[in-house]
């Protein structure tokens, strides 16, 4: 089985894994993500946040995004162009602000000032699991891949502790995440270490 096979049947697994969470355990494991995310130091000294809005029950950042705003912090949700491929973020001050878009996901408007870039920034990524090295499984259409490359803040995996493995099959193009945070507490990655020492 190749690297897009493994990772399709993965995603079949872990997607089923999904659905089974009860909407009660759900909601407590959120909550705790969510007040785990909001007292990290890179969270704290962020001057903008990248989030995502929950679909097919990702976790639901919410209260992160409202904290955030509550902050003064400026909050971007990403907006997907199916021709290119490619995502750019835009800022909104509101939840209010978002409509349906690409995927059927609610996204800033496309008048929303675009996200131009900045090393106090911190990225949240969304996946159905991330290995310990930072690395993830997502939905295959390399929009996070190819935005993270040459993007300059903190990119931080959002994940259950159930769906936290060892080891992911990865892609030449894949891109770790440099802190992952789960309900039981968050991780250095490598690739954070790394960025550390430079």
């Amino acid at each position: 089985m190749n690297t897009k096979e493994e990772k399709k049947a993965l995603r079949a697994e872990y997607r089923r894994l999904r659905v089974e969470i009860s909407e009660e355990r759900k909601k407590a494991l959120d909550e705790k993500i969510c007040r785990e995310i909001i007292s990290l130091a890179c969270f704290r000294f962020a001057d903008t946040l990248l989030t995502y809005y929950p679909i097919k029950g990702e976790i639901d950042l919410t209260p992160v995004t409202l904290e955030a705003l509550a902050r003064g912090k400026r909050v971007a949700y990403p907006v997907c162009d199916t021709e290119s491929r490619e995502m750019t973020f835009r800022y909104i001050n509101s939840l209010s602000e978002l409509c349906e878009g690409s995927y059927s996901i609610p996204e800033p408007p496309q008048s929303a000032p675009e996200f131009d870039g900045g090393e106090g920034s911190l990225c949240i990524v969304p996946a159905f699991a991330f290995d310990k090295d930072g690395y993830r499984l997502g939905y295959g259409g390399g929009y996070y891949d190819r935005f993270l490359k040459s993007f300059g803040g903190t990119s931080l995996g959002a994940v259950y502790s159930d769906f936290l493995t060892d080891e992911l099959p990865r892609g030449y193009y894949d891109i770790a995440a440099r802190v992952i945070v789960t309900e039981r507490g968050s991780i250095i990655t490598n690739a954070g270490k790394e960025k550390k020492r430079k």
